[in-house]
């Protein structure tokens, strides 16, 4: 079973491909804002979660993706989906 830091480290392989500013990036953290902090436009957030939808195969609902703004946020609703535990 994957644990939460194996999820955080998968999402951010996810991301890292569509932040083109390696300063901003390699000052992430779990509660790095996508947009704000790391500059990713809000058009590549949406192949971001395309991206993370077919890793894991879950589907992301409209509602989960209004409250989507940093790393962790991602990882929470993954963990929600898969059944796995919240820390």
């Amino acid at each position: 079973m994957m644990n939460d830091e194996q999820l955080l480290k998968e999402v951010w392989e996810i991301i890292e491909k569509y932040s083109f500013d390696q300063g901003k990036w390699d000052k992430r953290s779990r509660k790095a804002r996508i947009i704000q902090d790391l500059g990713i436009n809000s058009a590549r957030v949406v192949d971001i979660i395309i991206d993370v939808e077919e890793k894991f195969d879950v589907e992301i609902e409209d509602e989960s993706l209004e409250s989507i703004s940093t790393f962790n946020d991602i990882v929470e609703i993954l963990k929600k989906k898969m059944g796995l535990s919240s820390s």
